[in-house]
């Protein structure tokens, strides 16, 4: 499976979100997760000796793995796709700001439980959404890399696509939904042979 191809990406996942209660679930925790984990990144040294950008008289903005962490995925989603990618890059540059402004606010000692608190009912929410409603483990554990970085993205496009019926190009969603079940298909017919 190619990294830049959204079509098998977002297949790849999909195929592990297809139940409409566990997508929502994803929808409403999946972006806080990365909130939060930048939250935690913003607590890293400076990768530059002056990286300190000042806004509104402060200088909360610090250039460090929080903000690389940033970089790449907005890069990686603009390369996928330049419409919806752009709009997840600047819902990751606005993540990074805010939970940089947040860090600079609560410090490290309160900052570091606020991301245990966040994390630990947004990953409870989304294994609740895998275990009870889509019935299947999540894609982390088949591919976690691919899982994390597609994450964002892919709540992102489908919450275009049915808000607004985005499609990256024509007939996107018909081939990725064929390839889904397809999928779907293939896991049940595996788990079938495993049970009898």
């Amino acid at each position: 499976m190619g990294m830049f191809d959204l079509e098998e990406q977002f297949s790849f996942y999909g195929a592990y979100h297809n139940n409409p209660i566990n997508i929502a679930l994803h929808m409403v925790f999946v972006w806080p997760i990365l909130f939060t984990a930048l939250l935690l990144l913003n607590f890293t040294p400076p990768l530059f000796a002056q990286s300190p950008i000042h806004l509104l008289g402060q200088s909360f903005l610090v250039l460090n793995y929080g903000f690389l962490y940033t970089l790449v995925y907005a890069l990686y989603y603009v390369s996928l796709d330049k419409k919806a990618g752009s709009l997840a890059a600047f819902m990751c540059f606005l993540c990074w700001a805010g939970s940089s402004f947040l860090g600079h606010r609560l410090g490290f000692a309160l900052g570091w439980k606020v991301v245990l608190a966040s994390q630990l009912l947004c990953w409870t929410g989304q294994f609740i959404g895998h275990g009870v409603f889509e019935k299947r483990a999540p894609a982390l554990l088949d591919n976690l890399a691919q899982a994390f970085l597609m994450a964002p993205f892919f709540v992102l496009l489908e919450a275009l696509q049915y808000a607004f019926g985005y499609e990256p190009c024509p007939g996107f969603h018909a081939r990725v939904q064929a390839k889904v079940d397809a999928e779907i298909r293939a896991w049940k017919e595996s788990k079938n042979k495993k049970i009898s």
